[in-house]
């Protein structure tokens, strides 16, 4: 291949060159001959064009000037080139092409029908079949995947995708194997690592520390991308029975993305394009695990919350697994009842209690749950009608039951202030939501404490669903992590730590708020006990042994550590100053009130609190983006 030089090129042809032609006719005849000829030359040097061009697709993806001169049949034919000529592959830098020919035709097919079609009149989809097969490596995988999910997206290109039978078991397949094969082919060996993986990578910045960290996002995206293709089948209800095996359905709600693809529906997102479907619906109700999984989702502050409430939804109304989910399902959706808009959706706490009031064949405490909701709203339409004096009384008498629990909290009489919590709602009007998300959050902290964390889940997430916005009141955050710790929910009670972390940040709350950006010492623990725990590659590392480099001794990543160097917040901070649930919330006054087992003690507030600095890379304003080449 004819390399790039300055003023004078000695090499006709030259494709740098050729892109500096003045004469746009001469410049398209020179670029058209250039991607007629380029498969089957032989010269060194032929990566420099293709990386300028990958460069330009991802720069320049709606351009149509390369589609009209052939860039997809040329791409084509250098991945068949690479796969059938492994001589040529191996020679000078040609080992990179493949991965730049796959990933070019991904770029300019991620926005365009037309091209798409382009792209499959040109015969590009066997090459990406044979490359999804692992027939190179698993970096060529994720570009392939990547490429056949942008094809797979449109009406007029998905049949000619489907059409090759095996994609979808290969995506499958890869869907759900794609952390361990990364795992095990590049991240559990440093020193075997495939030197042209490490600079793709890296991009140039070389070192163990970046590679492996790239290895964590990319392996993600390799995930997400086999489900995005999946997804696009998930839509067909023929191909429904290929995708509710058992097997399949019960991994979905762990894959979640990771911290570092937050942008990626991820699982949830296929279970809800599953759900859709009456054929879906069945074999999700069936599947064993599966709706405890979804409430979880469902209770929590995932981005993707409202696919999961959705999936719910569905089960529910469907007579042929309403009766299969009913009494796992009501728990949760009554708590999620008073949410008003969650992102888009809009009225979203009405549509829960629509379906909750059609709920047949439910237990008794599911029946008393939804009894619950339904007085309750309709409370709130005759305290719509009330004198405004009524409802001041009523305010009045809830405040004096509060104060009353929060003498007994820090007395040490716990039970006792629940309790009261629980009559002072009662009282509270409807419409006071400040109040009763700061009832409910004290509550939270009660059961907590008592060890019920099943019982504080469900109280931090009403005061979550009532405040406003949804989902950022810190302490509810706070506590709802610790109890999702004590249940071993590393996931959940990450995302709810690092939110925690980012409303701390921005609140005026002397207790809350954190100086330069600093994270509280207590929450940092928990997020990195909870990254540890929710580590991307924590089961291929224990499955495979840990991560191995010459001369050190095994060590297993990932694997959980004795309890006495990772003990929970709630261990460990209440013997310190207590900071593990920051005193009861209390609108009216400034007082806070803390302690733990026998001993209790009121606490003036102090600014000079020990605090360290935050880890980076976490969602919510904390977020590793996507590399420029993937959006």
């Amino acid at each position: 291949m004819e390399k790039a030089s300055s003023q004078e090129c000695p090499y006709p042809g030259c494709f740098f060159c050729v892109m500096k032609e003045g004469n746009p006719n001469k410049r398209r005849s020179c670029i058209l001959k250039f991607f007629r000829d380029l498969p089957s030359q032989d010269d060194d040097g032929q990566v420099l064009p293709i990386s300028g061009l990958w460069n330009t697709a991802m720069a320049h993806p709606n351009d149509p000037e390369f589609i009209d001169l052939g860039i997809f049949e040329c791409m084509s034919a250098l991945i068949w080139k690479g796969l059938k000529n492994r001589r040529w592959l191996s020679h000078d830098q040609n080992i990179y092409i493949p991965y730049y020919a796959a990933h070019i035709i991904g770029s300019y097919t991620m926005n365009m029908e037309e091209f798409a079609e382009r792209a499959v009149e040109a015969g590009v989809i066997p090459p990406l079949v044979e490359l999804l097969r692992g027939r190179l490596t698993w970096v060529e995988q994720r570009v392939a995947v990547r490429a056949l999910g942008h094809l797979a997206t449109y009406p007029s290109t998905f049949s000619s995708v489907a059409s090759h039978g095996e994609i979808l078991e290969l995506a499958i397949q890869l869907g759900m194997s794609s952390l361990e094969i990364v795992y095990s082919h590049f991240y559990q060996f440093p020193d075997r690592r495939l030197s042209y993986h490490c600079d793709l990578l890296t991009r140039g910045m070389g070192g163990v520390e970046m590679e492996s960290r790239k290895a964590e996002e990319w392996a993600s995206q390799l995930q997400c991308w086999s489900l995005q293709l999946i997804n696009c089948f998930a839509f067909k209800s023929e191909f429904l029975p290929a995708l509710c095996k058992p097997e399949f359905l019960v991994s979905l709600p762990v894959m979640w993305g990771g911290l570092v693809n937050e942008n990626s529906p991820a699982g949830i997102g296929l279970l809800r394009t599953i759900c859709q479907h009456k054929l879906g619906r069945g074999p999700v109700s069936s599947c064993s695990g599966m709706m405890e999984a979804l409430c979880n989702i469902a209770r929590s502050s995932d981005d993707w919350q409202y696919m999961a409430i959705e999936c719910l939804l569905w089960l529910l109304q469907d007579p042929n697994t309403s009766h299969k989910v009913v009494d796992k399902a009501v728990p949760t959706l009554v708590d999620l009842a008073e949410i008003t808009n969650l992102g888009d959706h809009k009225k979203l706490g009405d549509s829960i209690v629509s379906v909750l009031q059609e709920c047949d064949s439910v237990g008794s405490r599911s029946r008393e749950l939804i009894e619950e909701t339904v007085n309750a709203r309709q409370r709130l339409k005759w305290e719509k009608s009330m004198p405004k004096e009524d409802l001041h009384i009523k305010q009045a008498a809830a405040l004096v039951v509060k104060l009353e629990g929060n003498s007994l909290f820090s007395s040490g009489d716990i039970a006792g202030a629940a309790e009261k919590y629980s009559e002072a709602l009662s009282l509270c009007p409807m419409r006071s939501k400040k109040e009763r998300v700061v009832l409910y959050s004290n509550r939270a902290q009660c059961h907590l404490l008592l060890q019920q964390p099943l019982v504080a889940i469900s109280d931090a997430t009403r005061a979550l669903s009532l405040h406003n916005p949804v989902n950022r009141h810190a302490k509810s955050l706070w506590r709802r992590a610790q109890a999702y710790d004590m249940l071993g929910l590393a996931k959940e009670s990450l995302l709810d730590a690092i939110l925690f972390i980012n409303e701390c940040s921005q609140s005026n709350d002397p207790d809350l708020s954190m100086r330069q950006n600093k994270v509280p010492d207590y929450a940092e623990r928990l997020v990195k006990k909870q990254m540890r725990a929710a580590w991307l590659f924590k089961e291929a590392a224990l499955k495979h042994g840990g991560v191995h480099r010459k001369g050190e001794e095994r060590e297993v990543y990932g694997n959980e550590s004795d309890d006495s160097e990772w003990e929970t917040a709630s261990e460990s901070d209440i013997g310190d100053d207590g900071r593990d649930h920051m005193g009861l919330d209390d609108e009216e006054e400034e007082e806070e009130v803390e302690g733990h087992g026998e001993k209790w003690k009121n606490r003036e507030k102090s600014s000079d609190k020990t605090e360290k600095t935050s880890s980076k890379g976490m969602r919510h304003g904390y977020s590793i983006k996507l590399a420029e080449e993937d959006m």
